[in-house]
């Protein structure tokens, strides 16, 4: 019997499926939403919901030292940020930039762990999107509580483009009544006289329908074999 075995091995050594834990979970806090398939995103739930309650405890934390310990074991749930980075200080040293890992960090503590604080649990939702075409794995979607009213407004928010900006495979700008009544003026008049025919071309024309004619009025003969007297 199964007892006491409460989490999926998804095909996978434990190293290999914490490492793909870590990757979903980050993806999950950055962009706020995923599409796996549902035995992953089923795993996924309860490990990134173990992250954010890390960080609703370190804004609860009176003392800063253990508000720091609990954003140390949070860090076990993400890629480990800049390993290689270059340490700062120096003339004209550039600093490296941040990896996923540190941004999703950084975003849970100061942005999901306020929006959450008030919430005794249920971080996230799970959406079945039905079988993948190929394989026929079962899909989900997994996203953050909330995400839906940050993407509306974000929507709302957008800046309009420009009208009079070009496009560069545009096949031509339209012109307004003005712009187009200069142009009208400006080109010259276009020749409507068309030039006569000459009498050669006509002469040779009237020749081919003739010998048409006469080729239509020869009656066709039918080819047969020779007789025997010719």
């Amino acid at each position: 019997m199964r007892h006491r075995v409460a989490h999926r091995k998804l095909g996978r050594k434990t190293e290999h499926r914490i490492a793909l834990l870590r990757n979903l979970c980050t993806s999950l806090i950055t962009h706020e939403r995923l599409i796996t398939t549902l035995p992953k995103a089923k795993e996924l739930r309860p490990f990134a919901e173990r992250a954010i309650t890390l960080g609703k405890r370190a804004l609860a934390a009176e003392v800063p030292e253990a508000a720091l310990h609990k954003r140390r074991l949070a860090a076990a749930y993400f890629f480990s940020g800049n390993r290689n980075r270059v340490p700062d200080g120096g003339y004209k040293r550039p600093h490296a930039p941040r990896t996923a890992g540190v941004a999703a960090l950084d975003k849970l503590f100061d942005d999901l762990a306020t929006r959450f604080a008030e919430r005794p649990g249920g971080y996230t939702r799970i959406l079945k999107l039905g079988a993948r075409r190929g394989d026929g794995a079962e899909m989900a979607l997994i996203e953050l509580v909330g995400s839906e009213v940050k993407e509306a407004h974000s929507e709302e928010k957008k800046e309009e483009k420009p009208k009079g900006r070009r496009r560069l495979f545009a096949r031509g700008k339209k012109e307004t009544g003005a712009e187009a009544s200069k142009a009208s003026e400006q080109k010259p008049a276009k020749k409507t006289a068309k030039p006569a025919a000459s009498s050669k071309s006509s002469g040779g024309s009237s020749k081919k329908k003739k010998e048409s004619n006469d080729t239509e009025s020869k009656p066709k003969t039918r080819r047969g074999k020779k007789s025997a007297s010719e």
